[in-house]
């Protein structure tokens, strides 16, 4: 490599061969978190959108027994808070049927139930989030470790050199830190969108858990 070329490519180019499978790795871990970011982005904006629509069709006094019939319908359109729903609202009516005189089991079954869709919403709302977690927090050093073996050749390299300058050890400082800065590249995002995501899911898993309060409420009402 000529000492004058500095161009990004060429470093990357004549980085050695542990330090470039470190910015590939990267590379590698940034694109997928991107992936990671965008499938999330509307997953959780779906979410947002169906939630506020059952909420409103909920709260507006619609009957439940339509409300029921139209989430069992429908159900490949169906947000979570609506399968939440479904799910209580099923456990009520069989548990009524099956065991009319008891109330108090009619409305704890509804809770078990819409407890056990509550945990699998949420397991599926969180799925890859730990990813984005992970590449947060991994990547600076992953590539912090490419930057210190490329400066460990450079200065070995010095080692045939009868004058040391700083054009002889330029190039290879330069190919190492390229690996800190992809490193930084992958994480930045990573970490936003992870503490992002966080922060919507947590109030989306509280809106999920005050409407299952609220009712299980209603459910012990008419249960009387």
């Amino acid at each position: 490599m000529s000492h004058t070329d500095l161009s990004l490519l060429a470093l990357i180019a004549n980085a050695s061969l542990l330090v470039q499978l470190v910015m590939a790795g990267l590379l590698l871990i940034s694109l997928v978190s991107w992936y990671v970011i965008f499938k999330k982005l509307f997953l959780i904006s779906f979410i947002v959108t169906s939630t506020r629509k059952f909420e409103s069709a909920f709260w507006s006094g619609g009957d439940m027994a339509t409300l029921l019939d139209n989430a069992q319908r429908h159900r490949k359109e169906s947000g979570p808070l609506e399968r939440i729903f479904e799910a209580g609202m099923h456990e009520y009516l069989k548990a009524r049927q099956s065991r009319p005189a008891d109330t108090a089991i009619h409305v704890d079954g509804a809770r078990r139930a819409m407890r056990a869709s509550y945990q699998r919403e949420m397991d599926a709302i969180e799925t890859h989030l730990s990813f984005l977690a992970t590449a947060g927090s991994v990547s600076p050093y992953i590539g912090l470790f490419g930057t210190v073996w490329g400066i460990m050749n450079a200065f070995r390299g010095l080692a045939n050199v009868q004058q040391a300058t700083l054009a002889n050890v330029a190039p290879g400082i330069a190919e190492a830190l390229i690996a800190t800065a992809i490193g930084l590249f992958a994480a930045i995002p990573a970490t936003v969108a992870y503490n992002r995501f966080s922060a919507q899911i947590d109030h989306l898993a509280n809106r999920f858990e005050t409407f299952m309060d609220e009712f299980t409420n209603i459910l012990q009402r008419q249960s009387r």
